[in-house]
């Protein structure tokens, strides 16, 4: 089933989480097992609120990707440019497609 990961977080340095996302993905373009999709919203109430979304094929993946040493870096990483806690949230998919 497919699972996804929402981390409600608040910055005002938005830029250099990006730039660190990219050269993550660049690392590991092609690397089995890590996320499939990615959502970055903006709270238009709150402009320095986010909330990421993040997808993978299973709960299970999720978890070998957040094992992984080098996704644990990568949250130190962006945790540090936060303005206080993440929030994150589990959950699985239940339902998926384009409405028209």
């Amino acid at each position: 089933m497919t699972f996804v990961q929402i981390i409600d977080f608040e910055t005002e340095r938005l830029d250099e989480m990006q730039q660190l996302l990219q050269e993550a993905g660049e690392r590991s373009a092609g690397k089995p097992g890590g996320p499939k999709y990615r959502m970055l919203l903006k709270d238009r109430d709150n402009p320095r609120r986010y909330l990421a979304l993040i997808e993978f094929d299973s709960y299970e993946e999720a978890m070998r990707n957040s094992d992984d040493p080098e996704t644990g870096k990568l949250a130190e990483q962006l945790g540090a440019l936060c303005i206080g806690e993440r929030v994150y949230t589990n959950c699985d998919v239940r339902e998926k497609g384009e409405i028209k």
